[in-house]
C-alpha cells in the first residue's frame, strides 16, 4: 500500500494570501483575538478586501480596522453597509462585539486627544472589555481629575491619554492603584516634538506601576488594557513558598 504524502504545511496556522497581504485567519484561535487591519498606508480597496475576508473567517467576532482616511471610511460605508464606523477613532468594526468582561476607563487630558482616546475605547471593546472615556481632565485644572476619582478606582484597568508635557499619568498613578497604561499623544507646540516630550515624561514617571506605549498608539494600549480587564476577576494566588526551594538549594550549593 502506498504511503500517503504528508503536506509539511498541515500543522501551520491558516493564512489567506490575497496578493497584497497574507492574512492571519487563525490568530483568534491562537491568541483569543483576531487580526486587525491597520489602515495607514493601505488603499481603501485593500482595507475593504481585508475586512471582508477576515469577517468571513470568523463572522461571530468583530474585525477592527484602524487609522482610516476619510476616503477609506467612505468606501467602507458603501461597500460594507453592516460595518460600524467610529469617525472620531478613525476606525470601523465589522461583525458583533464579543461578550464584554471587566472594565477599562480611558482618561483623556484634553479634547484634542479625543481621536487617540476613542481608538483606545473601541479597541478595548473589540478585544472583549467594557470601556468608557473621561475627557478633558488635564493637569491645568487638577480639581477636574479629583472629581472623577471614584470612577478611576472602579476600573479594572486605566488608560491615560495626554500630550503636551505628559504629566497626567503620574497624577492619576498617585491617586489609585489600578493598573495604568499611559499613551503619549502628538498634541502640543514646537518643543513637544510630536509627542516625544510626553513620551519621555511618561517613561520617567515617579508614580510606580505606570507602563507606557508608543506615541499615539491607542490601539496597543486598548489591547493591553482589555487583556488586563478580562483577567481581573479575583482568584487565589498560587500557594508557592518563598523563597522557592530551587533558590534555597542553589544558595546552599554555593556555600
Amino acid at each position: 500500500m502506498a504511503t500517503p504524502e504528508l503536506d509539511p504545511h498541515d500543522d501551520e496556522p491558516a493564512v489567506e494570501d490575497i496578493g497584497f497581504a497574507r492574512l492571519d485567519i487563525d490568530r483568534a484561535a491562537r491568541t483569543g483575538d483576531p487580526e486587525v487591519v491597520y489602515g495607514a498606508g493601505k488603499t481603501p480597496e485593500q482595507i475593504v478586501a481585508s475586512l471582508s475576508i477576515l469577517h468571513e473567517a470568523h463572522a461571530d467576532r468583530a474585525v477592527l480596522a484602524t487609522r482610516l482616511t476619510a476616503e477609506a471610511i467612505d468606501l467602507v460605508r458603501g461597500a460594507l453597509p453592516d460595518a460600524a464606523i467610529d469617525e472620531v477613532a478613525r476606525a470601523c468594526t465589522l461583525g458583533p462585539l464579543p461578550q464584554l468582561t471587566g472594565h477599562v476607563c480611558v482618561v483623556s487630558a484634553g479634547t484634542s486627544d479625543a481621536p487617540v482616546a476613542a481608538e483606545v475605547a473601541l479597541t478595548a471593546k473589540v478585544f472583549g472589555a467594557g470601556a468608557h472615556i473621561i475627557t478633558d481632565v488635564g493637569v491645568a485644572g487638577l480639581h477636574r481629575i479629583l472629581r472623577v476619582r471614584p470612577e478611576l478606582a472602579d476600573a479594572d484597568c486605566l488608560v491615560v491619554v495626554a500630550g503636551m508635557e505628559g504629566a497626567l499619568p503620574s497624577v492619576v498613578g498617585g491617586l489609585t492603584g489600578v493598573p495604568l497604561v499611559a499613551v503619549p499623544t502628538s498634541v502640543g507646540y514646537g518643543a513637544s516634538f510630536g509627542g516625544l516630550a510626553a513620551l519621555l515624561g511618561m517613561l520617567n514617571s515617579c508614580a510606580p506601576g505606570v507602563v507606557v506605549v508608543n506615541i499615539d498608539n491607542g490601539f496597543g494600549a486598548g489591547v493591553f488594557a482589555a487583556r488586563v480587564a478580562r483577567n481581573a476577576a479575583p482568584r487565589p494566588a498560587p500557594d508557592d513558598p518563598w523563597p522557592p526551594a530551587a533558590f534555597t538549594a542553589a544558595a546552599g550549593a554555593d556555600t
